[in-house]
């Protein structure tokens, strides 16, 4: 189970977004990596391309970078704080996120 899931919202404890809020619109597990709303703004410079029936429009497009998940701290929907995630089992075996600050579950 991870730590970060799609949705979450987190916030932003290193970089130029330090301090942030956003939630997670993606999830790279095999590189370490989260895309966050509003967080790690990217331009691209993009050509106007004929892809089969479809043209691409011209422009200068902005777009959300993944940000390493390193730099992003999950944020407890009960103390609104954010906080590292511990796990803990129920009875029936399946497996639980909860806020190390409060002792609450998050899922």
């Amino acid at each position: 189970m991870q730590r970060i899931k799609r949705g979450d919202t987190v916030e932003v404890i290193a970089g130029k977004d330090r301090g942030v809020r956003g939630d997670v619109l993606r999830v790279m597990p095999k590189v370490n990596r989260v895309v966050v709303e509003r967080v790690n703004i990217a331009r691209k410079h993009q050509r106007p391309v004929q892809a089969g029936r479809q043209q691409v429009q011209p422009g200068i497009i902005e777009f959300e970078a993944p940000i390493h998940a390193s730099n992003v701290m999950l944020v407890c929907p009960q103390c609104d704080k954010p906080t590292r995630v511990g796990f803990r089992y129920e009875e029936d075996g399946t497996k639980l996120r909860v806020c190390r600050k409060c002792g609450k579950d998050i899922d």
